[in-house]
């Protein structure tokens, strides 16, 4: 979920001809990985664009992931292992490790790399979660600035604070725990992230804010006009684009684009998938990107239809044997044509849709000694998401292990932050390397994807 000083192995500038704006932001970019036209990172490369996609660390031991990887893309996103979860699993104990694998293997192959994310309401770790006010200001900051300062050089933008809207018609920010710190917490962040890292790309990163008359992108729409004017250090907005039946791709989001270029940002397509990988979605999503100077480049949500958040819905440009679909040959072939880059227009705001909200799980106090579990799910039609929280008792934890049993059909696809045994009926699930050591009355938390129903899931946690 970022931005654009994009920065390559060679330090080549790119120009791009009639479009002084975007040569200006994308002067540094990652150099092409293979030779022009023939594939999706070198021809954007052409256009003075990245094609990029989200990563996942644990299957970079994957030839045929990363054989794809390697090939087609010149921008990695980490999935989840920049997190605030992942990176600071206990107060001021930061864990780099994940993270690390995933920028040394882009680097060390040309490819630039986009951070993800500082500030989040969601997959906080536990000890953040519990606190409020000038506390968790000051906590979140310090995660803002040592997390920045750690990958400085090495990640050429940053989604800086991601879903910080509410959806619905309010045009307003989510209630979360950071939002009620004060209004000014993101402001704060940006700020706190361009002194830690001068020379990164600083964005604002949301969903369903693609189409234009949403209260919600206009929400976002003002913040980031109110920042430009004021001089916050805003450089960049990412748009999710998770585009499925519930929320469709929609013709004025060329207009959203380009609206919010004028305001002297950069925007980039950051998660982008499409439910049943409809190739003229997928090329009519380029060409808008296209369109657009500061438009400088797109990011999928994963490589394979199997690698997917959700991988029911095919979305994705690869199927999960590793061939390409119609919607790669759409993509490579409107990469290849280009576009003419147009001024945005304007239209008039009109009431946004709504979204069915998660209900945030419930944790039981902690027994004495042991551990025990709970865990939040985040469903759609052929998949979810659990994320699951572990939390300590009246003794330390050394480590943990999570049984979970899942229901028939199930299927685990995807995981962070935990080793498991098993994808379908009863799954374990043992603590990594940063997250073992728990304090007495602390948590930690791991997450999951799976295809299926997830049911009434009931862990249970041992220590260990």
């Amino acid at each position: 979920m970022r931005s654009t000083r994009w920065k390559a192995a060679s330090r080549a500038a790119i120009a791009l001809a009639g479009a002084g704006a975007l040569a200006a932001s994308m002067a540094l970019f990652a150099t092409a990985p293979a030779s022009a036209g023939t594939t999706l990172g070198a021809s954007a490369a052409e256009k003075g664009r990245y094609f990029g996609t989200a990563v996942a660390g644990f299957k970079l031991s994957d030839s045929a992931y990363t054989t794809i990887l390697n090939r087609e893309f010149n921008m990695v996103t980490a999935e989840n292992e920049m997190k605030m979860n992942a990176t600071e699993p206990q107060q001021g104990q930061f864990s780099y490790g994940a993270a690390d694998q995933i920028v040394n293997h882009a680097r060390s192959r040309g490819m630039s790399v986009r951070g993800h994310t500082l500030a989040w309401h969601s997959q906080q770790p536990g000890w953040m979660e519990s606190m409020s006010g000038s506390a968790l200001r000051q906590a979140m900051l310090n995660h803002v600035t040592q997390v920045a300062t750690h990958f400085r050089g090495q990640v050429v933008a940053w989604d800086v604070v991601n879903e910080a809207f509410a959806d619905g018609s309010s045009g307003g920010r989510r209630d979360s725990n950071l939002q009620r710190t004060g209004n000014d917490w993101i402001e704060a962040a940006f700020r706190a992230a361009r002194a830690a890292d001068p020379g990164a790309k600083l964005c604002y990163n949301d969903y369903n804010t693609d189409n234009w008359t949403h209260a919600k992108t206009q929400g976002v729409y003002n913040m980031v006009r109110d920042f430009k004017a004021r001089g916050v250090p805003i450089d960049c907005v990412g748009f999710q684009s998770h585009f499925n039946n519930e929320s469709p791709y929609v013709s004025n989001y060329r207009t959203t684009l380009s609206s919010f270029a004028a305001l002297g940002v950069d925007v980039q397509i950051t998660e982008l998938d499409i439910q049943g990988a409809s190739a003229s979605t997928y090329r009519s999503v380029v060409e808008d990107c296209l369109a657009v100077a500061r438009c400088n480049g797109i990011t999928v949500w994963g490589i394979r239809d199997s690698d997917s958040w959700r991988a029911s819905q095919t979305p994705l440009l690869f199927n999960s044997n590793g061939s390409k679909k119609p919607a790669y040959d759409a993509v490579l072939a409107a990469l290849n044509n280009g576009t003419t880059p147009t001024d945005p227009p304007t239209d008039p705001p009109t009431d946004p849709p709504t979204d069915p909200p998660t209900d945030p799980p419930t944790t039981p106090p902690p027994g004495p000694g042991g551990c025990t579990a709970t865990v939040s799910v985040n469903q759609w039609t052929g998949g979810f998401v659990a994320n699951v929280r572990v939390t300590a008792g009246s003794s330390a934890l050394s480590g943990w292990t999570v049984t979970i049993a899942l229901p028939s059909g199930a299927t685990v696809t995807n995981a962070w932050s935990a080793n498991r045994s098993g994808n379908t009926g009863t799954t374990n699930w043992t603590n990594v390397a940063y997250n073992g050591q728990v304090g007495a009355g602390q948590s930690t938390e791991y997450g999951f994807q799976a295809n299926g129903t997830a049911g009434s899931l009931s862990p249970t946690c041992s220590a260990r």
